[in-house]
């Protein structure tokens, strides 16, 4: 790669001549014996200037006036002198003109500089921190490494404040989680974290980090065990910002949180940025965009989604998954997951604040979000948000001091607020903005129904899917940049096409005709066009039970009943009403004798199958039946009782958890019995644990 020469500055002091005339100052420029290199490429139009301490600023207004040039800005902190000069001036004159003038301490160009990428010399940056080059740090350290101005609060299970690629870096935070200033990490969770951000870097030790001289407040928010919860967060985040945070990470799922969303809002109030975690459990989060919380997942060397990364609506950003930072205790170690993609994504946003302190947190997010390299599908997808997240040109557009405009405005057209709609309807938005409008998406009560990219902007819905009642519609639109902007409005469903379909009903079990004794599980199917709402059991006209959900079933003990025929009906309802009923005739047999009936029940185990290799909680099921009626089936596991089911189909359960339960070979055996003391024995089932 080319390296160009930076611009180094120097002080130079030569003998007063007095005021130059303004001929002199529009000449051609000559060469200033010992001057500093000019550089090759300068702000047209502009220099720099800095006067001596003693120098008032009348005195400096006189001699800038005496020069032909004019105040464009002063920089803050070191009081540089931003001079914009007439279009006929030559800028390298007049920096030669200043200089030569008692009150000023040094006068340069405006220089413009070509990007001379930094390498740190911590040992195991070259063959193990793949991830500080794919987001192109070398490039985005030879502008800024970060500032000490800028404080990164790592609201986790606390940080190792003795590491020594930390230990230089902390400022106080703060235990939420027991109220005192104890941060040392009790998990080990938040200083991998902390390290990912802003370890001590370039310092010939251990790792670098995103932002070098970035400092960090760490704000142990968790429980020894590392769990946190909404409140402990959004106490933390409210706390950090209070006391000096610009950056806030948070490596959990918090961005569907209402508590957490409002105490980002008011960190964003403040000045910060926060991002934030997007889980790592391979799900979909249909959730909307959170606009005060930048959700990362995490991608691997090569740009590809790892596959425990979520995915979800409210993805801003993405950002390499694996890294290799700091470890509680002292050591550095690999770790993986989106807990260390977001910290990378703050530590962005950091360098970002340190190159333009100027800039709001909606314009450091928004220069995130445009300087993102687009991956997936083109624009913001639900899998890399807006892409992953570039160091570089996050750092390039913060010093450009652009992102890419303000948010679009957005508003839903049709339906109108508070009508009432019914059957299929379009749902209509209007966006603008100063960039193009990337998307438009709707959703419906949050969940998302569709995506437009093009105007007019619109999404079918059909309101027969929803309950009758209120709904709430929103649509937010993103533009080219990655600013993002939504609009709500409730609108009342009400569909009154009457059902008058009734459903359909059946006993499944007992048979008709069939003869029961002790305690039976009368079963039944339903059916209906729009969806059945329970199932009522009656025995002889009296109601016994009700099932809202399938399978719909109801216990019965016969022996409540006299000995005889009985009735046994189910009817179904659905949500408009309608219903429907079946029945059958059962013969109840609880009086036999062993005398009077000799014969035992038959049993036989259907599963689990001989030669099974079982774990957890398993279901043993039976196939039992009797001339009369089968009262109870027991489970013996080696030979010793290990449960009992009266209720057909007897199902019983074998919990192979518990301590005595060795590992290897078991036998399974099942036993029925009716209700005249007949025994029936099944085979035994050999199976594996």
């Amino acid at each position: 790669m080319f390296r160009i020469r930076r611009v180094r500055i120097t002080s130079c002091f030569v003998a007063p001549i007095g005021m130059l005339a303004l001929a002199a100052v529009f000449a051609q420029a000559q060469p200033e014996p010992d001057a500093p290199p000019e550089p090759a490429q300068f702000v047209p139009g502009r220099i720099l200037v800095q006067f001596t301490a003693d120098t008032t600023d009348d005195q400096a207004a006189d001699v800038i006036a005496g020069l032909g040039a004019q105040m464009f800005d002063r920089l803050p902190g070191n009081g540089v002198h931003v001079l914009s000069l007439p279009p006929q001036a030559n800028e390298r004159a007049l920096v030669r003109a200043f200089r030569q003038r008692p009150e000023v301490e040094f006068a340069e160009l405006d220089a413009i500089l070509s990007p001379d990428d930094v390498t740190p010399n911590d040992p195991w940056y070259t063959n193990w921190e793949w991830h500080l080059k794919k987001i192109q740090g070398p490039t985005a350290w030879s502008t800024t490494t970060g500032s000490g101005s800028v404080i990164i609060a790592i609201l986790d299970t606390g940080v190792d404040g003795t590491h020594e690629d930390l230990a230089t870096k902390m400022v106080p935070g703060w235990n939420v989680y027991s109220n005192n200033a104890d941060t040392s990490d009790v998990y080990g969770h938040g200083t991998p974290v902390a390290g990912t951000a802003a370890a001590v870097s370039n310092n010939g030790v251990g790792v670098a980090s995103v932002c070098w001289n970035c400092l960090i407040m760490p704000v142990r928010v968790s429980a020894t065990d590392g769990t946190a919860t909404y409140s402990a967060i959004a106490s933390a985040l409210t706390w950090a910002a209070d006391h000096g945070a610009r950056i806030a990470n948070i490596s959990y799922m918090v961005s569907t949180s209402s508590t957490v969303t409002s105490a980002a809002q008011y960190f964003q109030n403040k000045g910060g940025v926060v991002a934030s975690s997007a889980g790592n459990y391979s799900t979909f989060d249909p959730s909307a965009d959170n606009p005060y919380i930048l959700t990362v997942s995490g991608t691997d060397p090569n740009d590809a989604l790892y596959s425990w990364s979520n995915t979800g609506n409210n993805i801003d950003l993405a950002a390499p998954g694996c890294v290799y930072t700091t470890l509680r205790g002292g050591g550095y170690a690999n770790g993986c997951g989106t807990s260390f993609s977001a910290p990378i994504v703050a530590g962005v946003a950091a360098l970002a604040m340190s190159a333009n302190p100027a800039l709001t947190p909606s314009q450091i997010v928004g220069i995130l979000k445009q300087s993102a390299d687009d991956l997936g599908a083109t624009g913001w997808d639900s899998t890399y948000g807006w892409g992953r997240v570039n160091a570089s040109s996050a750092v390039t557009l913060a010093v450009a001091g652009t992102s890419g405009g303000t948010a679009p405005n957005v508003s839903i057209t049709s339906p109108g607020s508070g009508s009432t709609v019914s059957g299929s309807v379009s749902i209509q938005g209007s966006a603008t903005d100063s960039v193009t409008i990337a998307s438009v998406t709707f959703y419906v009560d949050g969940l998302l129904s569709c995506t437009a990219t093009l105007a007019p902007y619109s999404c079918p819905w059909n309101t027969s899917t929803a309950n009758n009642g209120a709904h709430n519609l929103t649509a937010t639109a993103r533009d080219a940049a990655g600013n993002s902007a939504s609009a709500s409005i409730t609108v009342t469903v009400n569909n009154t096409t009457l059902d008058t379909t009734p459903p359909t009903v059946s006993i499944t079990s007992p048979g008709s005709g069939a003869t029961v004794s002790g305690t039976i599980s009368i079963q039944a199917s339903a059916s209906d066009n729009v969806g059945v709402a329970s199932v009522s059991f009656y025995v002889d006209g009296a109601l016994t039970c009700t099932a809202t959900g399938s399978p719909y079933s109801c216990s019965w003990g016969t022996t409540s009943s006299a000995d005889g025929g009985h009735t046994l009906m189910a009817t179904a309802r659905d949500a408009a009403g309608n219903s429907s009923s079946a029945s059958v005739t059962v013969t109840v047999s609880n009086s036999a004798t062993p005398s009077g009936d000799t014969t035992p029940p038959a049993i036989s185990i259907t599963s689990p199958a001989s030669g099974t290799a079982v774990s957890g909680t398993v279901s043993v099921s039976v196939k039992a039946s009797d001339n009369v009626g089968v009262a109870k089936v027991k489970l013996y596991v080696d030979g010793s009782l290990t449960a009992t089911s009266t209720t057909a189909p007897f199902t019983t359960k074998w919990n192979t958890n518990p301590k005595g339960v060795a590992k290897g070979a078991h036998t399974l055996q099942t036993k029925a019995y009716d209700a005249a003391g007949n025994v029936g024995v099944s085979a035994i089932v050999s199976v594996t644990k």
